[in-house]
């Protein structure tokens, strides 16, 4: 089902690239980011499963549903956010220590847990086929998302993938839709941002792209997508058929 704000007055056949966010969009969140974020949580607790559970909570984990919350820590945010809420009095060096520690161990067990969602490895084959552009823009650490790729063997329909540590402001600023203008030589109005967050929509909208496209594969709702996209769809899965759709309106 298609919904949200509406196209803009920008024909879908001047979108010539798309920008995924990765967990949620193209990955299974709650299936593989669970048990890393138990996994960190329990290393910065030291093991005290109860202190665990408590950071957990804190970071968006909700334990009633067995979901991460919509545009939580842990849904929208970096590695950088989590060591900030869970460690706020580390020395701006310890920090750094920590996000580094983070990053690496985020990448090798989010690769290692990786689940995608279903139907996207044929998406992104037709998409590719149909030659757009595209690249991932994550919150994870750019090291992570290419493991990622690389472990679900999609890595080579993008041309790049860009992590919170791969531009100076990540999401929701826009830097990171200018960093592959600039790789593509395409203008932001050609390129599309789809996902499951808010703050993928916000980057989206901050940087003038042709079409934000919201998904509710992940952890976000038509409720928190509706207001900033031109269109929410259940999954990727329905973007060819969304664009079809809109070249012959």
């Amino acid at each position: 089902m298609i919904s949200g704000r509406g196209s803009r007055d920008i024909s879908i056949l001047a979108i010539k690239g798309i920008l995924f966010d990765k967990d949620g969009t193209l990955v299974d969140f709650n299936a593989t980011w669970f048990g890393v974020a138990d996994y960190l949580a329990l290393e910065a607790s030291e093991g005290d499963r109860w202190k665990a559970d408590r950071m957990l909570a804190a970071a968006g984990y909700d334990f009633a549903t067995k979901m991460f919350k919509a545009d939580s820590i842990f849904a929208a945010g970096s590695n950088l956010d989590v060591v900030e809420l869970w460690f706020p009095k580390l020395t701006e060096a310890e920090q750094l220590a920590e996000v580094a520690r983070f990053n690496e161990i985020t990448a090798i067990q989010g690769s290692q847990r990786a689940v995608a969602l279903p139907n996207i490895p044929e998406t992104l084959a037709k998409l590719h086929g149909a030659n757009y552009r595209m690249a991932v823009a994550t919150n994870d650490s750019t090291s992570g998302a290419e493991k990622t790729l690389e472990a679900l063997r999609i890595s080579q329909f993008f041309d790049a993938a860009y992590g919170y540590d791969a531009v100076a402001r990540s999401k929701p600023a826009p830097d990171t839709i200018y960093a592959f203008s600039d790789l593509t030589g395409l203008k932001p109005a050609e390129l599309m941002m789809i996902g499951d967050n808010r703050h993928d929509l916000e980057m989206g909208r901050a940087a003038g792209v042709g079409r934000t496209v919201g998904v509710l594969s992940g952890t976000g709702t038509r409720e928190t997508l509706a207001p900033l996209a031109d269109a929410v769809l259940e999954s990727v899965a329905d973007l060819p058929g969304y664009l079809k759709e809109q070249a012959s309106a």
